[in-house]
């Protein structure tokens, strides 16, 4: 049984990745945000200053913990931009299509990583 191969998916499959990526982002806005307020609750909850060494230690481990939420923010933020671009991707009829093949990426693929421009071969290749 020889089926064509689809070049763009229907407006109801898209309707369906767009329900995924906006949940997706809902929840992605949401965990930046509780990252956000715990990274200010950090930066307000400083002591005087003391010179004693377990000072200096907790100093170090609260930058160390401070600089760990920095960048899953950062990575958070990311992730969101990627998500916002699929959203745009869905409006203007590009969604779905790998950008280095041109070929459509896997419903699988999108339903696991929907901000994806690549399919898994076009991913692979890049190692």
């Amino acid at each position: 049984m020889s089926k064509e191969e689809k070049t763009a998916y229907s407006p109801e499959e898209l309707k369906e990745f767009e329900e995924i990526i906006l949940k997706k982002l809902q929840s992605a806005k949401e965990e930046l945000n509780v990252l956000k307020e715990s990274l200010s609750k950090r930066n307000d909850s400083g002591t005087g200053y003391t010179a004693s060494t377990s000072k200096l230690l907790e100093d170090g481990a609260d930058t160390l913990e401070r600089e760990s939420q920095n960048q899953l923010a950062a990575r958070q933020q990311k992730f969101i931009i990627n998500l916002e671009n699929a959203l745009i991707r869905i409006k203007n009829g590009t969604y779905g299509v790998c950008v280095d093949t041109g070929k459509l990426i896997s419903k699988e693929r999108l339903m696991a990583v929907p901000h994806t421009m690549q399919s898994i071969e076009a991913k692979l290749a890049q190692r």
